[in-house]
């Protein structure tokens, strides 16, 4: 065994070999760590998890802390993603040809980001499955005219972002609706998946391993004939909360910008682009608003309103800039009882939070 090949201080050495070649937006020289490492006794599963993955979490920690720019974590992002494809495609270490069932590996409608539903799909590849990597933002027509089309067994569905945690049930209902079972994987289900089994999925898996071994285990096939409705799993969207605050996002929007001006007196000076940044980041409060709304949990929103408070923070911009908008939101929801409940929880997490301000992944590094 290679010195690199399971030490973690090989790992390590790896990891800064590859961020250092990444944060230079060096393609080459990435490709050439990796493969290199593998070429040197690392496993390539462990090349794609533990080194791949864990630089791709510290580029999306240092964007949170603006040590980034977005341009800058695009670029490593699609790095990443030609060093996975070029580990992929070596000669000398892709994997054997498919011995195993058919897997669908999808993101949600909506969701961007790929590389951990790649990273999944080349980790089964690897384990002797048939996988049929669809990518990004997949609307749910298209996935299940795929299933029709080729099959397959089983669908791993990839959400990163909460907002999509509606388009989600959808998927999952429709691939049970024809038979197909779903694993459900990503930051969007919850650290410990308590949003994929709120939405019915038939498994959820923290990360790629995990879900290697739920499939090596198996899934039981759903009845294509059980028809289930979105209130038979979350009974509280009766209230119709979550859909009026989506139906008046526009005006929410709107409303709490013109009084925020009043209530945060520093935004009176900003510019255009200044105030085109508020409004999106007002706009990301609200969905992730309607997002806790849907599946009941004030703790998603909570924990957003948290990391918002760092990231702002760390762009110069008062976390404190936070509490006037939720209170502002908060007056116009004021006879909605969730939202005034899951709004109250947030801001008194907000002061808390506010007593130690903190940049985004101060002190932690892979």
């Amino acid at each position: 065994m290679t010195a690199v090949s399971a030490t973690r201080p090989g790992l390590t050495a790896v990891r800064d070999r590859l961020w250092t070649a990444v944060r230079a937006g060096d393609e080459y020289e990435a490709c050439a760590t990796v493969l290199h490492a593998v070429e040197s006794g690392l496993d390539a599963e462990t090349a794609l998890l533990d080194v791949i993955a864990a630089v791709q979490l510290r580029v999306g920690t240092e964007w949170a802390a603006n040590r980034l720019t977005v341009a800058q974590e695009h670029a490593a992002t699609a790095i990443h993603e030609r060093v996975v494809a070029a580990l992929a495609h070596h000669p000398e270490h892709r994997g054997s040809a498919p011995s195993r069932s058919r897997i669908t590996v999808a993101c949600v409608d909506g969701e961007w980001h790929a590389l951990p539903a790649r990273l999944l799909a080349e980790v089964l590849r690897r384990r002797g499955w048939q996988v049929d990597f669809l990518g990004a933002q997949v609307p749910t027509p298209h996935l299940i005219a795929h299933l029709h089309q080729t099959g397959s067994r089983v669908v791993a569905l990839s959400a990163t972002l909460s907002p999509h945690l509606p388009t989600a049930h959808a998927a999952i209902t429709a691939c049970q609706a024809v038979g197909v079972p779903v694993v459900a994987g990503g930051a969007a289900f919850g650290a410990d998946g308590r949003h994929a089994r709120a939405l019915g999925a038939d498994a959820w898996a923290a990360h790629a391993r995990e879900a290697a071994g739920v499939l090596d285990r198996g899934l039981a096939r759903p009845d294509p004939l059980a028809v289930r409705q979105t209130v038979d799993d979350l009974p509280h969207l009766t209230d119709q909360e979550y859909t009026m605050v989506v139906g008046t996002r526009r005006e929410l929007l709107k409303e709490t910008l013109v009084g925020l001006e009043e209530r945060f007196p520093p935004m009176r000076a900003y510019n255009d682009r200044q105030r085109q940044r508020t409004a999106e980041d007002i706009g990301h409060v609200l969905d992730h608003l309607a997002a806790a709304l849907y599946v009941d949990d004030e703790d998603l929103f909570r924990d957003f309103i948290a990391w918002t408070a760092d990231v702002l923070t760390a762009r110069d911009v008062p976390g404190r800039s936070l509490d006037p908008a939720l209170e502002l939101i908060g007056r116009r929801l004021k006879d909605f009882p969730r939202a005034t409940r899951i709004l109250r929880a947030a801001r008194e997490t907000l002061a808390t939070h506010l007593s130690a301000p903190r940049k985004p992944g101060d002190g932690q590094h892979v």
